[in-house]
């Protein structure tokens, strides 16, 4: 391990000699870091390419090393003379400069209190085995990514720039599920990302499987973290609905009203106060989403220390990155969608390969229709009141005689009761209601959703307009 120090001080000061990196990479090999090691032949590049494929003999490198190992412990123990002579100086002169007293206070009086001496400890602190950890950076953005994807720093700086943060990221990490990514509430800090001042991003773990370190405290980031997926959701539900109008009328909305008016142009359920403030920047962005920068050269990627292992960029969406004029584009680019699986008694709201919600549903078996369709009526009470057969919401699939709705049945989920429509429990629909605008399309088939549910706890806010009743018709859906 000594070694292993001395090496890494050297690398500290000479970050280009490739030579003293495939050293240090050998060193963690022999001691069981594998990680470590891997890292370091990578900085390594072609030498350790040419070396681990050549036959040079040991005993030459074993020269090479010492003379490093030499040139660094002469380079620590002239560190330790110069912090040895500056310690035995300022004792000496704490001894040497007599203490002052005020006039007319006695020397024993002026003496403070137990507990209230403002005594210096002069320590010499050690030299520590681990790698300063840079802290996060207050400009601090968010993005969500495949569990899968955060095992270590390689292949991750596109992250940090699909996220156009100018100093550091926070992953939060999806389990998969199938070729699924799931979103759910309070998403764990997998890692962060951060530049640093000569360029590299510098990626620290705190996945314990993954990093031996000891990372910083995750509670101010894990909190930011919880606001940004909330935020993230609701400019999902705009922006989707923001693009289902620009489909049915050819223009994208020019205010937030023209997607919540009366029925049967109630585009979407209803509006919050973030939705209001974003309204305009993020019309922008979908105004000169064809405007899309191409990327820009990736730069370096740093582990911190104690990562490991080898990553890939996963999660969020193809689209993702800056609108017109550079405005942030949100994370959920891909327009919703609706999944509804018969077999498994699913509906899965997704964006792109993520899944917002999956809730349980009751369908009709083979009554129920597969294929694809899109909401057409979006409809408060379709029975006239709350507690009708239908619920107290129902989405009509395209122009047939289905649709999505609640239930005065409840005890019907999960099964094949209906004549095909596919029912929801009352707060499962309200939601839904909520999050999907009109125009949004609706996939019915077999065997493609996970069977575990992904419903929060906390709902996305489902008060309607009491205008999104249609009293000028009854509906006869397939019930």
């Amino acid at each position: 391990m000594k070694n292993s120090q001395h090496l890494k001080a050297y690398v500290q000061m000479h970050p280009d000699n490739k030579m003293a990196w495939y050293l240090l990479g050998k060193e963690y090999y022999k001691n069981g870091q594998q990680g470590k090691a891997n890292y370091c032949f990578n900085q390594a590049g072609e030498v350790y390419e040419a070396f681990e494929h050549s036959k040079v003999p040991a005993d030459m490198l074993k020269q090479y090393e010492d003379g490093l190992l030499q040139s660094a412990r002469e380079r620590q123990a002239g560190r330790l003379r110069k912090r040895r002579v500056l310690l035995a100086l300022m004792l000496l002169l704490l001894l040497l400069i007599p203490a002052a007293v005020a006039p007319g206070v006695s020397q024993e009086s002026s003496e403070a209190p137990d507990g209230e001496n403002a005594a210096v400890a002069l320590t010499e602190l050690p030299a520590s085995d681990e790698e300063e950890t840079p802290a996060v950076q207050p400009s601090l953005s968010f993005t969500a990514v495949g569990a899968d994807a955060v095992s270590g720093g390689q292949g991750l700086a596109g992250i940090l720039q699909k996220a156009q943060t100018p100093s550091a990221t926070a992953m939060l990490s999806m389990e998969r599920a199938g070729k699924w990514l799931v979103w759910k509430k309070k998403l764990p800090l997998a890692a962060t990302l951060a530049k640093s001042g000569d360029g590299r991003v510098v990626y620290q773990s705190y996945n314990p499987a993954v990093c031996d370190c000891q990372p910083p405290d995750p509670a101010e980031i894990k909190k930011q973290a919880e606001l940004w997926q909330e935020k993230q959701e609701e400019l999902a539900v705009l922006w989707s609905a923001m693009r289902a109008y620009k489909t049915g009328k050819g223009a994208l909305p020019g205010s937030l009203q023209e997607l919540v008016k009366p029925f049967p142009a109630n585009w979407l359920g209803g509006t919050t106060p973030l939705m209001k403030e974003e309204f305009g920047p993020l019309r922008g962005a979908a105004a000169g989403i064809a405007a899309v920068p191409s990327p820009s050269p990736q730069p370096a990627v740093t582990p911190a220390a104690g990562s490991t292992g080898q990553g890939q960029t996963s999660g969020g969406s193809p689209e993702a990155g800056s609108g017109a004029g550079g405005t942030e584009m949100p994370f959920f680019t891909a327009p919703l969608t609706i999944i509804v699986d018969k077999q498994k008694h699913r509906l899965a709201v997704t964006s792109g390969n993520i899944i917002l919600r999956n809730y349980a549903v009751g369908l009709g078996g083979d009554n129920t229709p597969e294929g694809n369709f899109v909401i057409r009526d979006k409809v408060v009470n379709p029975n006239g009141r709350d507690n009708g057969e239908f619920g107290s919401r129902g989405m009509q699939l395209s122009d047939s005689n289905y649709a999505i709705h609640g239930t005065n049945e409840p005890e019907s989920i999960g099964k094949d009761e209906s004549l095909g429509c596919i029912r929801m429990s009352r707060k499962d629909v309200e939601e839904l209601f909520a999050m999907v605008p009109m125009g949004t399309k609706v996939q019915i088939s077999k065997g493609v959703l996970p069977e575990e549910l992904a419903v929060p706890e906390d709902r996305f806010p489902s008060d309607a307009p009491p205008n999104q009743t249609n009293p000028h018709k009854v509906y006869h859906w397939l019930n």
